[in-house]
């Protein structure tokens, strides 16, 4: 079954048609959305939910502003940037703890990571307790300046200035 078979079909909401479409471009969807999304479980949540705005939104598509390809695509890249821009997705990756970050680092093959967190956790273990539990949620957590101080109950500009205190305490320790 080639694509202009099955448009027709699909727009006359027939399942089968769907099933095929979902074989014919699950693949290369997947493909574009796993570029953007990293984790494999969320890429698969938003490729469920590319499927989905194309069954609902079938009619929109209009083969003479382009081809059905590029439209679904478009559906895909689109849904997973607004993924990425969600704050449910960001907080959620805000939960990983600094070892599992360093963990996950280390677990890479890749040659740069492995260099990045080579003795980083145990250069930021020698800090003082309040600057391991700021560096933890800046740098691991990936927390904004804001979102640490509202998560640690203290001023902004304290954040600020023992976030610069802590770092020129990791650089004194780095130089040795």
């Amino acid at each position: 079954m080639t694509q202009e078979d099955i448009l027709p079909l699909i727009l006359k909401k027939d399942d089968k048609a769907f099933t095929t479409l979902y074989n014919m471009y699950s693949k290369s969807l997947f493909s574009v959305i796993s570029n953007l999304i990293k984790e494999q479980e969320e890429a698969e949540d938003v490729l469920q939910e590319v499927f989905v705005k194309i069954w609902k939104n079938i009619e929109s598509y209009n083969d003479t502003k382009g081809r059905f390809y590029t439209w679904i695509l478009n559906i895909a890249r689109n849904t997973a940037i607004d993924k990425l821009r969600s704050k449910a997705f960001n907080n959620s990756q805000k939960n990983l703890s600094s070892d599992n970050f360093v963990h996950l680092l280390d677990d890479s093959n890749k040659l740069t990571n492995r260099i990045d967190t080579i003795g980083i956790q145990e250069f930021v273990k020698k800090l003082k307790p309040k600057c391991i539990q700021l560096i933890e949620l800046l740098f691991f957590q990936g927390y904004t300046q804001q979102e640490a101080s509202d998560e640690l109950e203290i001023p902004l500009g304290t954040v600020k200035t023992q976030n610069r205190n802590c770092i020129n305490d990791l650089r004194n320790y780095l130089k040795v």
